[in-house]
């Protein structure tokens, strides 16, 4: 689509970021500055390990006593970046904002481990979060932004497949659903990420896949899945197969509501988490999970 100019309320950000951060020579250096993050310890965190070294992030509210609704949450990172202590503050907030158990799985990345390792560490995760005592097993949703989004579009896939768990909602934050886009031009107006960087994402956890089977917009078939909310800006590269998406789960009997932002570029809630169109942002996904957890 053609590019607008940017929020009014990251137009002062944006002027000071690139358009892409991920080259394959950056991968080791961009994971060792996150690593540097995991050195900080938080005391209000409960982790728990699951196979294959696979470790879960659990935040409860307080002053909440009795099962609730809970919440997976799936970081991003292109599929080879990101650890899940680096989205503790917004796991925090979900939980706090809608008193609810909230999990972040620290699946294993690309290319060490391509397709189906990190979508079986995060079905395994769902699995655990809804045998968790603190949870209610009827009320559970599964979100992520980004790749993190892509990898909850694909369980919940997975989920209908194996029906044994329902998830009543997937949260997907401008989610990285489509390895065609790689081919995509890029415009001016694109910020963090591109479409360089989505080659080396999905060349990375594809492996030797089949793309029909691991990529979630080339899924014939999405009748059943959970209903979805998806938010993307009109600056993100992503924005264009998301609202394609979006239009084949409504096809496919699927409910899903579509948030798109004006100006909005990739990642801009993490960046300007503090702007009004962040704090609005996140209030439309606190809307959308009270809605499917009853609670509204």
């Amino acid at each position: 689509m053609t590019p607008e100019p940017f929020h009014p309320d990251l137009r002062r950000v944006a002027r000071f970021l690139p358009r892409q951060v991920l080259w394959k020579t950056t991968l080791p250096i961009l994971r060792g500055l996150q690593a540097l993050a995991s050195l900080r310890r938080s005391n209000d965190v409960e982790v728990v390990s699951l196979a294959a070294g696979v470790r879960l992030r659990l935040f409860r509210p307080s002053a909440v006593s009795g099962r609730v609704p809970a919440l997976l949450w799936i970081h991003g990172g292109g599929y080879v970046l990101g650890r899940a202590h680096l989205d503790d503050t917004i796991c925090r907030r979900f939980a706090e904002t809608l008193g609810i158990v909230v999990a972040s799985v620290d699946y294993r990345r690309a290319p060490e481990h391509p397709f189906p390792e990190p979508l079986e560490d995060c079905y395994s995760a769902l699995s655990r979060l809804v045998d968790h005592p603190a949870v209610d097993p009827a009320r559970v949703a599964i979100g992520g932004g980004s790749a993190g989004g892509g990898l909850a579009a694909a369980l919940a896939l997975l989920a209908r497949d194996r029906g044994m768990i329902a998830p009543v909602r997937q949260v997907l934050l401008y989610p990285m659903l489509d390895d065609r886009t790689s081919t995509a031009r890029d415009h001016d107006k694109h910020r963090l990420w591109n479409a360089h960087s989505t080659r080396v994402g999905w060349t990375a956890y594809l492996g030797d896949a089949d793309p029909d089977v691991a990529v979630p917009a080339r899924r014939h078939d999405l009748a059943g899945v959970a209903p979805a909310w998806i938010g993307v800006g009109t600056n993100d590269l992503f924005h264009d197969e998301d609202l394609a998406y979006a239009e084949r789960l409504r096809q496919a009997g699927v409910p899903c509501e579509v948030e798109i932002i004006p100006g909005a570029f990739h990642l801009f809630d993490l960046v300007a988490p503090s702007a009004p169109v962040s704090r609005s942002f996140f209030a439309r996904q606190c809307d959308s999970l009270r809605a499917a957890f009853g609670t509204d």
